[in-house]
């Protein structure tokens, strides 16, 4: 299994965007860990169709943090477009999840954990050192944010990244202990 780096009380500066960095960053690791030893078919079970799969929660862990940091906040292209995975995977160009019809979700279908796994370690490389990068300044800038509306970035990572992410993965982490394996490490 990917080890977690940094764990709390591990050293890192208090200042805010090295916390938010290693915490998005942890938020990666544990979407990794959702991840490690599943089939094809455990990644992207919806139990009959009633509960997104491990595939979609962790997908749309992933392309949140991707979009709300490449795109929303800069107009960027998200590692997802650069890196050409929707078509890879036959999967939504633009959308993330986000008030996805449920039987859409629940139709998805996910390549095995190994390539998944290829998008979240991109986007890791790519968001964790950007956010450490930000000034106190710009994260305090408010921005509009659907279906939010105008929030400051700090709180976009906070609430959207961090703990809905933490939220999904939770479910991730759940459905891994019906399949008899470990939860994750929270």
């Amino acid at each position: 299994m990917p080890e977690i780096p940094n764990l709390p009380g591990m050293g890192n500066p208090p200042d805010t965007p090295t916390q938010l960095s290693v915490v998005v960053g942890r938020v990666l690791q544990y979407a990794l860990r959702a991840t490690d030893g599943l089939t094809v078919e455990q990644l992207c079970d919806t139990r009959g169709g009633i509960t997104n799969s491990i595939g979609w929660d962790v997908w749309h862990v992933v392309r949140t943090i991707d979009n709300i940091i490449h795109f929303v906040f800069e107009r960027e292209q998200p590692v997802w477009l650069q890196h050409a995975f929707h078509e890879r995977w036959n999967l939504p160009r633009v959308d993330q999840g986000t008030g996805q019809d449920p039987r859409d979700a629940y139709a998805m279908r996910f390549p095995p954990p190994s390539e998944f796994d290829e998008y979240t370690r991109a986007v890791e490389a790519a968001v964790v050192p950007r956010i450490a990068a930000m000034s106190e300044a710009y994260l305090r800038e408010v921005q509009v944010i659907r279906p939010w509306g105008p929030v400051p970035r700090i709180e976009a990572i906070l609430h959207g990244l961090i703990g809905h992410g933490n939220g999904h993965l939770g479910r991730a982490s759940y459905a891994r202990t019906l399949f008899g394996l470990p939860g994750l490490p929270y």
